[in-house]
C-alpha cells in the first residue's frame, strides 16, 4: 500500500468535525508504511473507539446454540498433522500480542506455519479448518485471493513476495470446546482473525482484497474476486435521494487510499459519518443489511446469523459514508459504522507490477471490524478472565 501525503487534509475535510481531527493525527503517525507496527501492537489494547471513548456492555458471554465442535476436530487434526517443530512455532497463548501483528503487506518476517512448506496432506487438513469456520463463499474467496496472488507474482516476476502459497497459519491457545482459543490466517490481501469460546465465535479484524482482481491470463485465468462488495456498495448509493446522498457523501472525488483501519489500528478513534440507518427507508435498510451481509457471511451460516441479529440490533445507527463518484465506471471509497461493526471498502492505487497516482478498480482492499473492544475476541475473553482468573 502506498503512502498518500494528502491523507490528513482529505480526512480533515471529510470528517467536517473537531473530534475527526483528532484521529487524523493518530492514524496518520501509525500508518504501517511508517514503521510504526511494532510500536501500536506494544499499546495496550483498547479497540476502535469513537471521541466519546468506549461504549460498554455490548458483548457478552452466551450460548449461541451453534456448535463450533467441527472447527475444534479440524483444528485439532490440523495441529496433529505438524511435525514437532512446526507445531511448536506455530501454537501461541490465546491471549499472546500475537493476535496484533498480522499485516497484509508481505514486509516483516511470518510466524506460524506457512502453506508453502506445508505437504499436501498437511495443506488438505488446513483447508479443512477454514473450511470448517468459514461459509462455501468465505473459503473460495479466501482461496480465490490466495490464487490471485499467484497471479500476482506472475505479472510481476516476483515470487519472493507474492505467491498462491504464501501465506500462515497460527492456533492461539489449545481447541477446546469450553476454554477459549483461536486461529489466524496472515498473508497478503487476505488476513482472517477467528476467535471461539464455546459455541462463540468473533471473526475480526478481516481484511481481504487483490491486485489484481481478474485473472485475464495465467495458470488462474477467470479467477475474479471482490464484484458483490464492490456493486453492491454501489447498489446501495444509487438507492439514495439527493437529500440523502449529501448526507452520506463525504467528498465527491477520490485522489488516494483511504482506508482508516488495517494493520496496526486497533486502537484508532473514529468518529461515526455519513447517513445514518434511522433516516433510510425500509428498502434501503434492507439493501444495507444485504451489503453488511456480504462481509458477515463469509462466516458459517449459523455464526453469521449470530452475528446479523447483533448489526440488526443496532441498524438505527448504523453510518453510511462514501468518497469519490457513484457511476459504475467510478472508484469509491465507502464505511459502514455502528457500536458493533465497521466495515470499509477501497479502490486503491496500483502498486504491483507498475504504480499508479490514482485509485484503480483493480485494486481492491476490504476490512472487517469489531469496535469497542471486541476485535480479537477480546471483550469476551476479558469476561472469561474475570470470571474463571487465570
Amino acid at each position: 500500500m502506498m503512502r498518500d501525503s494528502r491523507f490528513p487534509r482529505w480526512f480533515a475535510v471529510a470528517a467536517g468535525v473537531v473530534s475527526f481531527s483528532i484521529a487524523v493525527v493518530w492514524v496518520h503517525a501509525q500508518r504501517p508504511g511508517s514503521r510504526g507496527g511494532a510500536s501500536a501492537v506494544s499499546e495496550p489494547y483498547v479497540g476502535i473507539v469513537t471521541s466519546e471513548g468506549a461504549k460498554e456492555n455490548l458483548f457478552r458471554i452466551e450460548s449461541t446454540g451453534v456448535t463450533t465442535q467441527p472447527i475444534r476436530i479440524a483444528a485439532e487434526k490440523f495441529l496433529a498433522g505438524l511435525t514437532d517443530g512446526q507445531r511448536e512455532r506455530t501454537v501461541f497463548p490465546v491471549d499472546d500480542s500475537e493476535w496484533r501483528k498480522w499485516d497484509n503487506r508481505h514486509r516483516t518476517p511470518r510466524q506460524g506455519v506457512g502453506f508453502d512448506e506445508m505437504t499436501e496432506a498437511q495443506r488438505t487438513l488446513a483447508f479443512d479448518m477454514l473450511g470448517e469456520s468459514l461459509s462455501a463463499e468465505g473459503l473460495k474467496k479466501t482461496q480465490d485471493i490466495m490464487k490471485l496472488n499467484g497471479t500476482l507474482a506472475e505479472l510481476a516476476n516476483n515470487f519472493d513476495e507474492y505467491g498462491e502459497w504464501l501465506y500462515w497459519i497460527t492456533i492461539m491457545g489449545r481447541p477446546s470446546d469450553t476454554e477459549p482459543w483461536g486461529w489466524q490466517l496472515d498473508g497478503h490481501h487476505v488476513v482472517i482473525n477467528y476467535f471461539v469460546l464455546g459455541d462463540q465465535v468473533v471473526m475480526s479484524p478481516v481484511f481481504m482484497g487483490s491486485e489484481p482482481i481478474e485473472a485475464k491470463g495465467g495458470k488462474f485465468k477467470g479467477t475474479i474476486v471482490m464484484q458483490d462488495e464492490q456493486d453492491k456498495g454501489l447498489k446501495l448509493m444509487e438507492m439514495l435521494s439527493d437529500t440523502q446522498r449529501s448526507e452520506a457523501i463525504l467528498m465527491n472525488r477520490k485522489d488516494g487510499n483511504n482506508n482508516l483501519a488495517e494493520a496496526y489500528k486497533d486502537n484508532i478513534e473514529l468518529d461515526y459519518a455519513g447517513i445514518a440507518g434511522s433516516n433510510l427507508d425500509e428498502a434501503q435498510k434492507k439493501a444495507l443489511l444485504n451489503l453488511i451481509d456480504e462481509y458477515v457471511g463469509n462466516m458459517r451460516e449459523g455464526h453469521a446469523k449470530v452475528r446479523m441479529s447483533e448489526v440488526k440490533r443496532h441498524l438505527d445507527e448504523t453510518y453510511f459514508a462514501w468518497i469519490g463518484g457513484t457511476t459504475d465506471q467510478s472508484v469509491y471509497y465507502y464505511r459502514i459504522h455502528s457500536p458493533v461493526i465497521l466495515i470499509e471498502f477501497d479502490h486503491q492505487r496500483r502498486v504491483a507490477p507498475f504504480r499508479t497516482s490514482e485509485p484503480t478498480r483493480d485494486h481492491i482492499h476490504t476490512v472487517v471490524r469489531t469496535p469497542n473492544g471486541n476485535d480479537y475476541g477480546k471483550d469476551i475473553l476479558r469476561q472469561h478472565y474475570h470470571r474463571h482468573p487465570h
